[in-house]
């Protein structure tokens, strides 16, 4: 693949992840949803949210703010690698991030697919360099089963071993 062709796909991933979040917008109320900060200053991976706001949803919101985010990182990285005043060694360096940063956002929706397959209400995955964290929507504390699967299919997907699961109800 290409240079021009790799483009084109995350122009197309870009639109799509737009597309999508403008469509959530439209569709959801225009009630005050709550705050979420997927990144924060150091670049670990936190979620906060406002509970017990009218119309909260804390995975349709994380997700989104993510989507949001690494659009914005991809958009960056882009213009990078398309600026011929920085010097090869940075583009190359931006271009293996653009590269990273697409694979963990493919294997998070792979995880999240493949856990809500498995009977999970909805999932939440965040990949961070060599750390998986996965959220849980679940009523009652996860089976030593349930994380037995959630475990599994991280290390499948994303060779991840470090998983650290939290349970949102």
């Amino acid at each position: 693949m290409n240079k021009k062709q790799a483009g084109v796909i995350l122009a197309l991933l870009a639109l799509i992840i737009c597309a999508g979040v403008l469509a959530a917008k439209v569709n959801s109320s225009m009630q005050d949803l709550g705050t979420i900060s997927i990144v924060d200053e150091d670049n670990n991976a936190t979620v906060n949210n406002q509970k017990g706001e009218v119309g909260y949803d804390f995975f349709y919101e994380a997700k989104t703010t993510r989507d949001k985010k690494s659009a914005e990182t991809l958009e960056h990285l882009a213009e990078i690698i398309d600026n011929e005043n920085v010097s090869q060694l940075d583009r190359d360096t931006a271009a293996k991030q653009k590269i990273a940063l697409v694979m963990d956002q493919e294997n998070e929706t792979k995880i999240e697919l493949a856990l809500k397959g498995k009977g999970f209400e909805d999932i939440l995955c965040l990949i961070e360099n060599d750390k998986a964290r996965i959220f849980v929507k679940n009523a009652e504390e996860l089976t030593e089963n349930q994380v037995k699967q959630i475990q599994e299919v991280v290390v499948s997907v994303a060779k991840i071993k470090n998983i650290e699961i939290e349970l949102k109800k």
